[in-house]
């Protein structure tokens, strides 16, 4: 990292986040430094998170007052009105074109701009680490984690998950989060979002860890397990240092896996790549896949495996106009234009695949316009109160026969439907070999 500039002039510096690694970049390598000002964070990605602030309980002894967190879009006013020397870029899932634009726009408006490399920023565990990241949001990280949950229980493992962070309330309560019952979800004020993440692994009884302060977190979480499971978020690299690293890939977004920050970082890391979706992809794509794997990480074993749907009655889609809702994050800034709604809604006999735009309400219009490539899915996007709210209204607004819901939240438990419902489900499945307990034989010994 840069040095200051002496005890009387620290370097000032701006992190570019979105609630998040821009956090954890902070407490790991910038709280209790007397060569660093943090003046201020900047949000993306997420809608209000902009305009609060940092506690100063969590941003320690040199902020009583806090870090104010702004939006990203007033970043070169920023670097001029507060002389800012550096600005660190702290969030995930971005393209090599984008993050050199940024680097562009901070360079003109005079600091330097950097990225933490991983040795910086992981945390050593003292007890083994198997973490799940991919190159992309909606690769199919979350069903290769509950998998490898389920095989390390299955071998007598006790496993705690620790979830990549989504810290979208009040950041001094969020310190540190047990979810063990739904009744945490509650407790927490969980987002939709936040959620998706963690439903599922609590249905199976597995206890999931969040929050803020991920010292914290591994200090607590390592004492109740025997592995530590870490869940990844978008594309991003682990927090803690893995014993096993294992990535996830889409042949579907070919070429991403070398085109985004930063998930080539974690190709390059992988001790296995899963190649996600083989039964739904052109077979040449698979070869240029492997090759591209193969370019940046020739040690990596290979693996492959499909994630296939399923619902309880496929009779309930077959002729019917369907509106589909899918995992925000995949079809928001993941750019996927469908997800696992709309290949089961096309697979079990769907009629019509309807369009909600028109019916959009509040925030959810603001979504369609950022991602003009969604036309015939509604995300499932609830980071407040009121965009469950706008949610619910768009739904019911929308002229359909029935709802295709594949988002891993039980949306009936969350608001007022009134129309039919099916819920889609998809999990991890083994094609041929090697097997991800292969990859996992190091801690399953």
């Amino acid at each position: 990292m840069m040095e200051g500039k002496g005890k009387r002039e620290p370097l000032r510096v701006i992190i570019m986040g979105a609630a998040g690694r821009d956090f954890h970049n902070f407490n790991v390598c910038f709280r209790d430094r007397v060569e660093y000002r943090v003046v201020a964070f900047t949000a993306a990605q997420i809608p209000t998170i902009e305009g609060r602030c940092y506690p100063a309980e969590l941003a320690g002894r040199l902020y009583p007052k806090g870090i104010q967190i702004y939006p990203e879009s007033e970043l070169v006013s920023l670097i001029r009105s507060e002389s800012v020397d550096l600005v660190v870029f702290s969030y995930s899932d971005v393209s090599y074109v984008d993050l050199m634009h940024y680097e562009a726009e901070v360079s003109a408006a005079g600091a330097d701009f950097m990225m933490l490399g991983v040795a910086h920023t992981q945390l050593e565990a003292k007890i083994p680490v198997v973490s799940v990241g991919a190159v992309r949001t909606g690769c199919g990280k979350s069903q290769t984690t509950r998998e490898i949950c389920d095989i390390l229980a299955r071998r007598g493992k006790s496993v705690v998950v620790v979830r990549h962070p989504m810290p979208y309330g009040n950041l001094a309560k969020q310190k540190v989060q047990r979810f063990a019952s739904r009744e945490d979800f509650d407790r927490f004020h969980c987002t939709i979002e936040e959620r998706e993440e963690y439903e599922p692994h609590i249905e199976r009884g597995t206890v999931v860890y969040a929050g803020v302060d991920y010292g914290k977190i591994l200090s607590q979480a390592q004492e109740e397990a025997d592995i530590l499971v870490w869940d990844g978020g978008n594309n991003d690299t682990p927090f803690f240092k893995p014993t096993i690293h294992i990535v996830v890939v889409d042949p579907h977004r070919l070429g991403h896996e070398l085109q985004y920050y930063p998930g080539e970082t974690n190709v390059r890391l992988a001790d296995a790549v899963v190649i996600n979706k083989v039964d739904t992809v052109d077979p040449r794509n698979l070869d240029r896949m492997r090759d591209n794997i193969r370019r940046v990480n020739s040690k990596a074993v290979v693996i492959c495996a499909a994630s296939p749907v399923s619902v309880e009655d496929p009779s309930l889609i077959s002729g019917k106009r369907v509106l589909v809702i899918e995992d925000g994050p995949t079809v928001t800034h993941g750019e996927m234009p469908y997800g696992a709604g709309v290949v089961a809604a096309q697979k079990f006999g769907a009629r019509k695949l309807v369009d909600a735009r028109p019916f959009a309400v509040g925030s959810l219009r603001e979504t369609f316009e950022k991602y003009p490539h969604l036309k015939n899915v509604l995300p499932a996007v609830g980071y407040s109160s009121e965009q469950i709210e706008e949610l619910e209204a768009t739904i019911n607004a929308t002229k359909c026969d029935l709802v295709v819901s594949a988002t891993p939240v039980d949306l009936s438990k969350l608001i007022t439907i009134g129309k039919p419902l099916i819920r889609v489900r998809y999990e991890y499945q083994g094609i041929d070999h090697p097997t991800l307990e292969d990859v996992l034989a190091p801690v399953l010994e």
